[in-house]
């Protein structure tokens, strides 16, 4: 049983382009950016509070954030720090440089106190570029 690209006896190139190899390499990219996508996303829950009436600084290439949460667990880029252990997770994290901006984001429900407790730790350990993060209230005042 013989198979033949040829329609008659005269060899003559195909003119036509096989697109199946290009389909494949697209469903894979899907694929890959189906899954990546939700890796992207913050896993952290936070209500944050509304923006105060200072205009908004721009970020760094590569934020630091340290996440109080509402059971007033810590966390640094979404990495759990135990309890007195935050200025070695920070020496880790920044390789020692205390001039490195933190950005600090608390949930709402987060009692003063535990906040400057938070704060009064990051003083003792050097780093004093903290920057607090609000979430953006559409249509100005809260």
């Amino acid at each position: 049983m013989g198979f033949s690209l040829y329609t008659d006896d005269s060899p003559e190139e195909m003119s036509e382009i096989n697109v199946t190899p290009f389909i494949d390499v697209m469903l894979v990219l899907l694929i890959i950016f189906m899954v990546a996508a939700p890796l992207a996303t913050v896993d952290i829950p936070v209500d944050l509070p509304g923006q105060s009436a200072a205009p908004a600084t721009p970020r760094d290439a590569e934020p630091l954030f340290l996440t109080l949460t509402g059971e007033q667990r810590l966390m640094l880029n979404e990495q759990p720090v135990a309890p007195g252990a935050l200025a070695a997770a920070l020496e880790v994290a920044t390789g020692a440089d205390p001039e490195t901006r933190l950005y600090l984001r608390a949930d709402e429900s987060v009692p003063y106190g535990a906040l400057m407790a938070v704060m009064d730790e990051l003083r003792g350990a050097g780093y004093l570029k903290v920057a607090l993060v609000t979430r953006e209230i559409q249509g100005g005042a809260p």
